[in-house]
Order: structure tokens, then sequence, then C-alpha cells
């Protein structure tokens, strides 16, 4: 089969994952929080984003190579954190590291994914990224932050857009118990899905092992939250500024929406901002990451990395052309994987190329840095 002719766009795999994962996943992955005003903003806000078509510019073959942090990188988008992973695709954390060290792109694993920072670091090449969910007690911190380090990471990711938990709405309607428990609801949901459970079946109830270390399921806790909720706290500067300080690679900050949080934390020594929603999970009123990126873009010389309602190569274009440095995605991912399994990521990594191809084609862009030169502006 010619996964390109069956499934040449992101909407496409999107159908067959829905049609293939049990309705509690499809929750899962799919669903924001609220109304999902914030998610629909996302995607409303990058379709005004326009570029000048483009004639008489002669062949190009566009270079997608681009820099950050240092390291070069292929094209110029990678694998955002998805917590639990594995419950969308079994092994899901480690083919995804795999395909995105085959084709030189970022990876980056969540504190709680189905898979340990040892479990995956073996597959990065040594250029994963480790999203922490930062722990309160100080020495869950400190043996946290050491395990991403001995296991290879070289890059931490400190999610700060999560101050208390958000209901999601659709997950709780969907069934899901915390902690996990198979209901006759959600088994009558599996017995649809035959390929999902045969697969999840072979691998083993997904988990995550990370924290599980650090403390026992608890029963009580709402459907949209887990063991996590209980080991994590609000972080603040001293605690930002202890990171720093204790993490030797490059450090990142995820869920930036302001300027003034960007310029403060160039002043703090990071070395990249993470401008994020948090794809309309979290506040069902924030604004889109598109539509704040520029203003981050001119408070901060800091590289950007950007991700929230990214469907295609061309809304790559569209945040690199207002001044982001890497587009990271989630959810696309994970639709490739529970629409092809394996076969997903590969799959996926090659229809963004080509589309990314076919547009900076159509708008004479032989670089990444001439998109800028592209956009209509008011």
């Amino acid at each position: 089969m010619d996964l390109h002719q069956t499934y040449p766009g992101l909407d496409d795999l999107k159908r067959r994952a829905k049609a293939r994962l049990p309705h509690f996943v499809w929750e899962y992955l799919d669903s924001a929080t609220g109304a999902e005003a914030t998610k629909h903003r996302n995607r409303t806000k990058l379709d005004e984003i326009l570029f000048h078509p483009s004639i008489l510019h002669g062949p190009l073959e566009p270079d997608l190579t681009t820099r950050l942090m240092g390291q070069e990188w292929s094209l110029p988008f990678g694998v955002a954190p998805v917590g639990m992973s594995g419950l969308i695709w079994p092994e899901a954390e480690i083919l995804l590291a795999r395909n995105a060290a085959r084709a030189n792109i970022p990876y980056c694993l969540s504190t709680v994914a189905c898979k340990t920072p040892e479990d995956v670091g073996r597959h990065t090449q040594g250029r994963g990224w480790f999203q922490l969910y930062p722990p309160k007690d100080p020495e869950i911190r400190r043996d946290m932050v050491k395990r991403a380090g001995d296991a290879g990471f070289d890059t931490l990711v400190l999610t700060v857009d999560l101050p208390a938990p958000s209901r999601r709405e659709r997950q709780t309607r969907s069934g899901i118990t915390q902690p996990p428990r198979l209901t006759p609801r959600l088994l009558a949901q599996i017995a649809q899905r035959p390929s999902w459970a045969m697969a999840t079946a072979m691998n083993g109830r997904p988990r995550m092992p990370t924290i599980a270390k650090y403390a026992p399921d608890t029963p009580g806790m709402s459907p949209t939250e887990h063991i996590g909720y209980i080991l994590r706290t609000s972080p603040d500067w001293d605690y930002l500024r202890w990171l720093r300080d204790n993490w030797k690679g490059n450090f990142v900050v995820k869920g930036v929406l302001t300027p003034d949080a960007a310029g403060r934390l160039e002043a703090e020594g990071v070395d990249a901002v993470w401008v994020s929603n948090h794809a309309g999970r979290q506040l069902d009123a924030a604004l889109s990451t598109i539509e704040v990126l520029p203003a981050i873009r001119k408070a901060t010389k800091l590289p950007l990395i950007f991700d929230s309602g990214t469907g295609g190569g061309l809304d790559v274009m569209r945040a690199l052309a207002l001044g982001a440095d890497m587009v990271m995605m989630g959810r696309a991912w994970h639709y490739a994987l529970g629409a092809l399994g394996r076969a997903g990521p590969r799959h996926l990594t090659e229809m963004f190329e080509r589309d990314l191809i076919a547009n900076m084609g159509q708008i004479g862009a032989a670089r990444l840095s001439d998109l800028p030169d592209c956009l209509i502006r008011d």
C-alpha cells in the first residue's frame, strides 16, 4: 500500500485513528478543556496567516535544515511530550524516539509517559529532551533530573502552564477513571477496537513508570488527574533557578504566552522559550500561540519553540515565518500511531516534509530564513 495515496493528509490519519482507537483513548488524545474554544482558536488563527505566491523564480530545492541550541536538525519540526503516550499505541515513546533519531528531529519524553527515561534514552542518540512536570519534593526533583541526565537526555524542558488541574470534560464523559481501571463501560469500548486491544494486550496495561517509583496509585482523584498531580507543584522563580543551576545541558521553559515572561526567562539564563497553550488543554480562554508569537519574538533573542494546533507543513512555515525556530507537535504523531501503528511516525515525517517542500516552492522560499519575507502583512 502506498500510504501517501491512502493517507495524504493529517485529517486522513485522524479519521483512521478514531476508527481504530477505543472511544476513551480517542477522547484522551483529541480533547481539550471547556468548550474547546482555545483549541479551535489555535486552528482559526493559523489559517489567518497568509503568504504571497511566487512566479518565475525557477526551480527550487528547499533547504529544510535548521539549527537550535547548538545542534543542526534535518527538519524544522519535532515530537512534543504527550502524557500516557503508550495509551494511544503500545511502545509509542520508543517508536517515536527511534523515528526522531532516524529523521534527525527532536524528541521530547513526558514525565508521565508510559516508558521511563532509562527505557527511551538509548533510542535518542544522546539528543533526547526530557519534559519535567515539577516535583514538589526536593529529593524527588533531584532524583528525577539525575535520572534524565544519566539516561542520556541532553535537554531539560520545564513545563510551567499547569498550575492547577484542568477539567477536560470530554475525557470525563468518556468513562476514564483514576486510578485507571477496566470498568464494564471501558471494556465494551475496547471490544469494539480489536487491533488496539490485541496490540495493548501483547504489551501490557499502560502505566506511568517514571513517577510510579515515587507514589502509589491513589483513589479519589478526578477522571483527568493522576498520581503525577500528587507529586507536582506549581513552580516559582526560585524553583527555576535551582533547575538552571543543577542541570548542565540545555534548559527550556515550556508554556510561555507573554512577552514579559520571555524577557525575564532570558535574564534568568534559560536556553530557549517554548511558546505553548498546552494545545488548549488547560485554559479555555487563552490566546492562540500564533497570535502571541510575534510579540514574544520581539521580547527575546532566545530561540523560540512553538506548538499547539499544527496540522501540516504549511502551519510549520507559518510559525517559522513569525519567529519560531522549531515547531513541536504532540497530537499529530499520535494520530499517525493510532492510524498506522509502527508505520505511522515515518509516514507523518514524510508527509510534513513533502508539504513543506511543496508550499515553499509555491512561495519561492529556498530556505527557512526566507519565510518572513514571503508573509502577507497588514
